[in-house]
């Protein structure tokens, strides 16, 4: 059985065909945190992860991926809302019905990057790292134009 949630007409789901990876592709490849993406890496991403699609009927207005074991941790990722949808509280309520996924229950901890949605996020209880010098990273910011 797939998850889902219902409100006001739209839905959240967890159902990997209803994901619309143009869309996803489109709006990531020009987001500040992915610019550049190219589909064939988003399709690799969205197979690899529990995925949230926020639809309207047949559009897909948002969406939310989750990197996790499903057992200890949980990274969230790639959340968005179409500029058009925004200001009706759906980036708030996608992050409800991902942190209320029954496959997400009781991990620790669950992290995020964030540069503008620090105000999203601190509603739901999460906070600048506690211990940043614990944390370390290997990034490459060239992938994605190296092909």
């Amino acid at each position: 059985m797939t998850t889902q949630w219902q409100r006001d007409g739209l839905l959240v789901s967890c159902d990997p065909t209803q994901i619309q990876e143009d869309v996803v592709a489109r709006f990531l490849g020009e987001s500040y945190w992915a610019q550049g993406i190219p589909l064939r890496t988003v399709r690799r991403s969205i197979a690899g992860s529990l995925c949230f699609a926020l639809l309207d009927g047949a559009k897909q207005v948002g969406f939310a991926r989750v990197i996790s074991d499903r057992a200890t941790i949980a990274f969230l990722n790639d959340v968005f809302v179409l500029p058009e949808y925004r200001g009706r509280g759906l980036g708030k309520w996608l992050v409800e019905c991902v942190l209320a996924h029954p496959d997400l229950q009781g991990l620790r901890p669950w992290v995020l990057v964030t540069r503008d949605a620090h105000e999203l996020y601190s509603r739901f209880g999460f906070k600048p790292l506690a211990r940043p010098e614990g944390f370390m990273e290997l990034h490459d910011a060239q992938v994605y134009s190296r092909g």
